[in-house]
């Protein structure tokens, strides 16, 4: 299965039909273009929260034919596989300074920073990989320097949004690039492949910068710690709460690995703030309880994340105690609710107040991804003759494709892994063009 100059393919391994394991593959002039490269995670056999990545079997035999592979963000879905993947492709990467961090310190861990041949490129610059022209449009996420790629060939050419929402108050980093978007409008675009996650959600996301009100009311009707357990990706939500904690007289440490890495990749590439001060995680427990908060891995529910030590009473570093209050800053991954569920039990016995975002009157946590009105927004400025809507189960694509039906866009196929979307020179869909599966990855140990 080759393509030849006419012919412009999309053909997804992961993140199509299911939420997680991001993996596309865009065919043209006998060569492949990767973007993306994630995990997803699953319980089996009693075990929780197993890493799992794409079967990359098509691509791996086709290696030589792979001109590169670009990383839209940071997100474990679209970049948790790259370093376990990367030896079987040994391809150049393409990325931006913050996701480039993030991947050093992935690969580093292998012992394969040395062998990486990683490319940063510029937020709003151009990249030319193979017979793909690569731009990189300037999104708003819930991490630093979202990208959506504008794929230029000779054959035609797409927009892949990756993960995005409208922010112009983004917290951290640039807003949405809307004049170019918008401009997309005249450039005649093949087709829009596009993030569903929450096409079955009417109305407008929330700006990150809507939360600070509601966030800080919880912290002021606390008497003990307050742990706030979030994804720690999201180098916004950290900033706001490590100010909220200041401006309140609280001392703020970060607890857990990821955490910890991704304050250290926001420093090293200017995201976080001065006035953000931390304090070591081994000095909260010499502190009056007023005086404490901690930002916490395990809002899904990991058994390993730091909450989940602390609800054991095993984290070296937390205990916590009656009066203490624990605020899941985060929704409910779906697949997750009865890890979560079991959590929120264990900590409620031990009289700890918790708080969920679902269920508190004000805002607490904002999605990262586009609800239907901004779906329809940007099918307006960009106008494709064609919507692939990926990132979402059958039911988000589904709902996606009915609102691009109700928004005039022609064309829509929808699909799953393994499936050959034929984009040029004829629209078509060739089912199971290739063998698609799973892979268990072995999981690293715990940080503190």
């Amino acid at each position: 299965m080759t393509p030849d100059h006419r012919d412009l393919w999309l053909l997804p391994l992961g993140g199509c039909g299911e939420i997680g394991m991001n993996l596309n593959l865009y065919g043209h002039d006998d060569a492949w273009l990767m973007v993306d490269c994630g995990v997803t995670f699953e319980r089996e056999s009693g075990q929780q929260n197993v890493r799992v990545m794409p079967d990359p079997q098509f691509i791996v035999s086709r290696r030589e034919k792979l001109a590169g592979i670009c990383i839209t963000h940071a997100h474990e879905d679209h970049v948790g596989a790259l370093a376990d993947m990367w030896p079987q492709l040994k391809a150049p990467v393409y990325c931006t300074p913050f996701t480039a961090s993030v991947i050093r310190r992935k690969f580093a861990e292998k012992n394969l920073l040395h062998r990486l041949p990683l490319h940063e490129v510029g937020l709003r610059t151009t990249s030319e990989v193979g017979p793909f022209i690569v731009e990189w449009v300037q999104m708003s996420h819930s991490i630093p320097e979202p990208s959506g790629l504008l794929i230029s060939t000779r054959a035609g050419r797409i927009f892949h949004t990756a993960d995005w929402k409208f922010d112009s108050q983004p917290v951290i980093g640039a807003p949405f690039d809307q004049p170019r978007l918008q401009a997309m409008s005249e450039e005649q675009i093949d087709a829009l492949v596009c993030d569903s996650t929450n096409a079955t959600v009417s109305g407008w996301s929330v700006s990150e910068s809507a939360l600070e009100e509601g966030l800080r009311d919880l912290v002021c009707q606390t008497k003990g710690r307050v742990v706030v357990s979030c994804f720690g990706s999201n180098i916004a939500r950290l900033v706001t709460l490590t100010r909220i904690g200041k401006h309140l007289g609280r001392r703020v440490a970060v607890l857990g690995r990821s955490l910890h890495n991704m304050v250290a990749s926001a420093r090293a590439t200017g995201y976080w703030p001065e006035d953000c001060e931390l304090i070591d995680g081994r000095h909260l427990g010499y502190l009056p309880k007023e005086e404490v908060m901690a930002i916490a891995t395990g809002s899904q529910g990991e058994p390993r994340s730091a909450l989940h030590r602390m609800a054991l009473d095993t984290h070296p570093e937390l205990l916590l105690d009656p009066e203490d209050h624990v605020v899941f800053s985060a929704r409910a991954i779906p697949g997750n609710e009865p890890d979560i569920d079991r959590l929120i039990r264990r900590l409620r016995q031990k009289g700890v107040r918790v708080t969920q975002s679902e269920q508190h009157a004000r805002k607490i946590h904002a999605s990262g991804h586009p609800c239907a009105q901004e779906l329809k927004q940007l099918y307006d400025w960009v106008r494709p003759q064609l919507l692939i809507p990926v990132h979402g189960e059958e039911k988000h694509m589904q709902a996606q494709d009915t609102l691009a039906g109700e928004a005039g866009i022609p064309r829509r196929l929808t699909g799953r892994n393994g499936d050959l979307f034929r984009i040029r020179p004829q629209i078509s869909v060739l089912r199971r063009a290739a063998e698609t599966g799973r892979l268990r990855l072995q999981e690293s140990p715990p940080g503190r």
